[in-house]
């Protein structure tokens, strides 16, 4: 996917999102899309990376151009990978953020971590 293709996808996901809670960060070699500190999908030139949850994995790997997620070689449950030819049309696309906003609204809020100060003990 080009980059122009990635910005392009990047603005289409982020109109699907609501404002409320939501965070946009650079994460896995791509731009992720946060939901009260939980990642809710993350788009690279690889396509979409969706966070469904491993009760909604298998549904979610029953449809076209999706793969288990295994960015270092181990699989990552719950995250599903959509190969762009999934997510051309804005239907697809919103298809799958819903299915990941139902998974990833759902859970607590995640806490942001303090950093860790140089001597690898966390700042206070």
């Amino acid at each position: 996917m080009s980059a122009l293709m990635d910005t392009v996808l990047i603005e289409r996901t982020r109109a699907l999102i609501p404002e409320e809670h939501v965070e946009q960060k650079r994460m896995f070699g791509g731009t992720c899309f946060m939901v009260n500190g939980n990642m809710l999908v993350c788009i690279s030139k690889r396509g979409l990376m969706a966070r469904v949850g491993k009760e909604q994995a298998a549904e979610a790997l029953s449809r076209p151009h999706a793969s288990p997620c295994e960015p270092s070689g181990r699989p990552m449950p719950g995250f599903i990978r959509v190969e762009p030819e999934g997510i051309e049309t804005d239907e697809d696309l919103k298809s799958w953020v819903n299915l990941a906003r139902n998974y990833v609204c759902a859970l607590p809020p995640n806490a942001a971590k303090k950093p860790k100060a140089k001597s690898g003990k966390a700042a206070e």
